[in-house]
Parts: C-alpha cells; sequence; structure tokens
C-alpha cells in the first residue's frame, strides 16, 4: 500500500525500534510507497511512512533492496555531500558522507547478511540509516 510521507519532524527524529519478522507488511508498504515516488526518491526509511521501525528501502543499482535493522559496521573515505530528502523542506542540505560503507542487516526473511556498498548506493543507505536513528540531515 503507498503511504503518505511524514513531514514531522519531531516524529521524525525519534530512534526506530527494532524490526522484527511481524513488520513484512511495513517492508512492503515502504516498497510500495518507494516505488510511486522513484522519479524524486531512491531510499525511504520507515519513519517517513510514519512507522516507527528501523526498516529501509533503497534503489540498489536498479533493483529494489529492503534491510531490517541495518547497522553501518565500518566506514571509510569521508567526503562532504547534499542532499535532499522527501521528508524535509528545503533545498538540500550539506552532510558527511563515507565513499564505503559495510553493512550489517537482516533480510525480509530473517537471514543476517553482511555486505560492502559503495559511491552513490552507500550514500543512500547511510541517508536511510540515519533516518532510522533519527538524525536529520
Amino acid at each position: 500500500m503507498i503511504r503518505d510521507i511524514c513531514k514531522d519532524e519531531f516524529f521524525l527524529s525519534q530512534k526506530a525500534e527494532p524490526a522484527t519478522a511481524d513488520d513484512l507488511s511495513v517492508a512492503q508498504d515502504l516498497l510500495d510507497t518507494l516505488s510511486a515516488h522513484k522519479d524524486g526518491c531512491v531510499g525511504m526509511a520507515a519513519n517517513m511512512i510514519g512507522v516507527n521501525k528501523r526498516i529501509i528501502a533503497f534503489d540498489n543499482i536498479g533493483t529494489y533492496m529492503v534491510m531490517f535493522n541495518p547497522v553501518i559496521v565500518k566506514k571509510s573515505a569521508p567526503y562532504d555531500a547534499e542532499e535532499g530528502c522527501l521528508s524535509l523542506l528545503g533545498a538540500p542540505r550539506k552532510c558527511r558522507r563515507y565513499q564505503t560503507v559495510k553493512v550489517r542487516y537482516t533480510t525480509p526473511d530473517m537471514q543476517t547478511r553482511i555486505k560492502t556498498y559503495t559511491g552513490f548506493t552507500a550514500q543512500i543507505i547511510q541517508h536511510e540509516i540515519d533516518h532510522c536513528s533519527g538524525v536529520l540531515i
């Protein structure tokens, strides 16, 4: 189901609760909403659709991917970036990102994975994990 985009900065600034297998419908709603906004959005966190769970969905080089409870366990090659967000009004904002990130996460079928991402995909993941942590760019 496509959900409305949450723009409530108080809600968005709260740290997300851990996701479980009971949150599979939230992951599907996240994918549906991301797909509906594909022209202007490459990633979303569950709090962007009004659900305070640690789930992200993003465009992984042409294929949508979902992560439950993602955590960056290693990062390297910092750089300065400017990013926009569907949940935040105004021009793109400056932030610090890393060219390479290693992420530990759980798949929707509850398997733990660790994978390294680089470039723009790494940047998207960092932005969405910030959302899960209540960090607003």
